[in-house]
């Protein structure tokens, strides 16, 4: 039986979840949320955390900071309050109630970000925010998700090798698109690999991650306002952009059949599964990573009055999903 000290020791790394009986194709849904921060951005937390550590970049007298939409902000609540560090988390209106409180829980601090920058949106306000802070005062400690080689080396070293592990015949793996840590993590991984693995990159409408045109994105997750700085597109076979409706039908869809995820992890199956279904790729192994589970998104993805107040009555009526392909 495992025995931990710490938390961030625990992550289960060997559980996927077949999707096949859900929505017709199969598709192994790697599930990342079953460790005490509930998302995959524990593996990116611990590696960035430690790396400072190990250059004397943090230390006794630090305070951590970073900005984040939810669940990197949780993962490193966690870590700091295990190891005695003081954490403020730099966030924004759309951060779900309940995960500022389970920051606040932990023992952090949380600054909510009201009004997004004029060109970076709510991004570039918190950034903004966070260089303001550390410039004035040298106790800070920004680990800075968006440029932190150590954001795609933790899912480069774990995330990718696991999937590997379990899945010596991949062709193809499905990776949603926020700081883009897991998807060069992995992606460069497979790039290496015994055998051509094919990477999509799944994002959301409105992202300018990939070059698509800036727009209304209410669910935290996947998604930049800004180019992402890890980005390489040189690794990323295809790009698969999902609305944010479908992100919710796909969440929605799990759930009636027992799963519980994230806005992350709706909107990488539904992209996934639209792939599939445009290339008819039934001989394939496929894999997509679910970054998250659904517990903290009750008060709005699952909250009636949430959905029909940002999307209208028919959000959740039937209809087949419409996300859109493109090359990289």
């Amino acid at each position: 039986m495992p025995v931990i000290s710490v938390p961030q020791e625990f992550n289960e790394e060997r559980l996927y979840v077949d999707l096949h009986s859900i929505f017709g194709r199969r598709l192994y849904l790697k599930c990342e949320g079953f460790n005490f921060a509930g998302s995959i951005k524990l593996k990116a937390a611990t590696e960035m955390v430690e790396a400072a550590e190990r250059d004397g970049v943090l230390t006794p007298g630090s305070v951590l900071v970073e900005s984040s939409s939810g669940n990197l902000g949780v993962a490193l609540s966690m870590i700091a309050a295990s190891k005695g560090y003081r954490f403020l988390c730099i966030t924004d209106s759309r951060c779900n109630l309940s995960t500022r409180r389970l920051m606040e829980a932990l023992g952090s601090q949380v600054h909510i970000i009201a009004e997004p920058d004029s060109v970076g949106g709510f991004l570039g306000a918190r950034i903004d925010y966070v260089r303001a802070l550390c410039a004035s005062d040298p106790r800070y400690v920004w680990l800075n998700q968006y440029t932190n080689p150590g954001n795609w080396r933790a899912h480069h070293r774990r995330t990718a090798r696991a999937i590997a592990r379990q899945f010596p015949r991949l062709d193809v793996l499905f990776v949603g698109a926020g700081t883009t840590g897991t998807l060069m993590g992995c992606a460069r991984f497979f790039r290496e690999w015994h055998r051509p693995v094919r990477v999509v990159a799944v994002d959301t409408v409105g992202s300018v991650s990939f070059g698509g045109p800036p727009g209304r994105r209410m669910i935290p997750g996947l998604g930049m306002a800004v180019r992402p700085p890890l980005l390489d597109e040189s690794y990323v076979d295809e790009v698969v952009y999902v609305e944010e409706a479908d992100t919710i039908r796909a969440c929605h869809r799990l759930a009636r059949r027992g799963f519980l995820f994230g806005g992350s992890t709706g909107t990488v199956v539904s992209g996934a599964m639209d792939w599939l279904s445009q290339h008819d790729a039934h001989e394939l192994t496929a894999v997509a990573i679910a970054p998250d589970l659904g517990e903290r998104y009750l008060d709005t993805l699952y909250q009636t009055n949430w959905l029909e107040d940002l999307y209208g009555e028919a959000v959740l009526g039937p209809g087949e999903l419409t996300s859109a392909v493109q090359p990289a």
